[in-house]
């Protein structure tokens, strides 16, 4: 199936590994140029590698979104180098740095970085004419989940901030949907953590997958890539579940 991805610019923060990462090998795969960040120059430097095979143009750099005060420049800087802005992925996330308790970091990284992330791009993605937002949620967000923490309530915030912008965004041609996946497993990952240091809470949670495993980041990764396509053109404002049946809740 063609995407209409072809020549697209995506830029998606955080994107060195877990589900950014499998994203973007995906979008750089599908014929887009593509930018990112990430904290660890030795990613960034292994990540660009890797996607330039693809033979496309690659902007990747360093970056830490405890600096809030440069985040919009580098955005826009991004999208300079790029030449334009088609697909915005703000996937950056206080998950992973481990820290889905701080609620400071996690206003910062998730929602603060969705917003003015958006905010900051606004013009370009208007411009593009077929601008497309992937904002990230969690099924943290609609069911009760460990402990109540930052994680879990900042990302239902998000849900509500990424419907409504989808109908301020419509008229400008931009679409907005989320993404919420269930628990993701990949090496140096938040679950392989706890698979060895609470594995009794590890098997519990593999138990209640109906798909009978964890989702790993190309789960979630096609999910994303194809919804913020122009093959899913006509969707907006929705949010796409990808947890191989873990919640239970009846989504209307």
């Amino acid at each position: 199936m063609d995407l209409g991805l072809k020549g697209k610019k995506v830029i998606l923060t955080g994107g060195s590994r877990g589900i950014g990462r499998a994203a973007l090998d995906i979008f750089a795969a599908e014929g887009c140029d593509v930018a990112f960040f990430s904290r660890n120059q030795a990613q960034v430097d292994d990540t660009v590698k890797a996607l330039s095979t693809h033979g496309h143009k690659v902007y990747g750099s360093t970056f830490d979104m405890n600096d809030m005060s440069g985040y919009a420049a580098w955005l826009k800087g991004a999208a300079e180098q790029l030449g334009g802005c088609d697909i915005f992925v703000p996937g950056a996330s206080s998950s992973g740095s481990q820290a889905t308790g701080d609620w400071k970091k996690t206003v910062d990284f998730d929602l603060l970085g969705t917003v003015q992330g958006c905010e900051a791009l606004q013009p370009y993605l208007k411009k593009s004419g077929s601008g497309s937002v992937i904002i990230m949620s969690s099924t943290a967000a609609f069911e009760t989940f460990l402990v109540p923490q930052a994680f879990n309530a900042i990302k239902a915030a998000l849900l509500t901030y990424s419907k409504q912008l989808s109908q301020a965004w419509g008229p400008k041609g931009i679409r907005v949907n989320a993404v919420s996946p269930g628990p993701i497993t990949f090496p140096t990952g938040n679950w392989e953590t706890i698979k060895t240091a609470a594995p009794a809470l590890y098997e519990s949670t593999l138990g209640q997958f109906a798909l009978g495993r964890f989702g790993v980041p190309e789960d979630v990764a096609r999910t994303i890539v194809f919804l913020a396509s122009p093959a899913s053109g006509y969707t907006t404002g929705t949010n796409v579940v990808v947890d191989g049946g873990y919640t239970k809740r009846v989504q209307f």
